[in-house]
């Protein structure tokens, strides 16, 4: 397989499944700025989409999506617990997490990125994100993953999102169950070998 991912974007969630399911894989750095891979290669003919994250698996079939994604990738080492089994509530509160990070707090995050943001736009997405986190940080108590005891593919994917508060200039430092979290998250060995592969740490 290969996963095509720009470092500290959010790709960096199926690289940590990835490495919490212990598959074999190839990382393929892709420019979100220049669409390039390092020898030349225009990104948008292996996604016309632009963006990363996407799996290529062995036999050329290729995913987008980081939440199906993750997924699949769960789904190949069911061993590891990453997800619950198909078909089951549990899943269905696995896939209610994913929409939620995806649709609620990433694409909340999404136009912060744009520095021609006018002030007053930009505020507005912090105050909505602050909301957000304070949600989680509430489902967050007396847990140590969303999921309860279990880290699942939903946890790689909200430690990555919320890794873009601090540039952001999203303070998160009131929700301690987050805080408390996060550094439950970053600890993990698979999470320190993604980070160190992207140049994260």
């Amino acid at each position: 397989m290969k996963l095509y991912y720009s470092p500290g974007a959010c790709s960096l969630s199926p690289h940590i499944a990835l490495r919490e399911a212990g598959l074999a894989f190839e990382p393929v750095q892709a420019s979100t700025k220049t669409h390039q891979l390092s020898d030349g290669t225009d990104y948008y003919t292996i996604n016309p989409l632009g963006y990363v994250p996407l799996l290529e698996l062995d036999d050329g079939t290729r995913l987008r999506e980081g939440p199906a994604i993750v997924q699949y990738i769960a789904d190949q080492a069911p061993l590891k617990n990453l997800a619950p089994a198909n078909g089951t509530l549990p899943r269905y509160r696995l896939q209610e997490w994913l929409t939620f990070i995806s649709t609620e707090l990433h694409k909340n995050f999404s136009p912060l990125f744009n520095p021609a943001l006018p002030d007053e736009v930009r505020k507005m997405g912090r105050d909505k994100l602050a909301q957000r986190f304070a949600w989680v940080d509430g489902e967050l108590a007396g847990k140590d993953y969303l999921m309860g005891e279990h880290f699942s593919v939903a946890d790689g994917y909200l430690y990555t999102v919320s890794r873009w508060a601090r540039p952001m200039a999203v303070d998160l430092s009131g929700f301690a169950n987050l805080v408390a979290y996060r550094a439950r998250v970053e600890a993990r060995p698979a999470v320190q070998e993604a980070l160190t592969a992207e140049g994260l740490n």
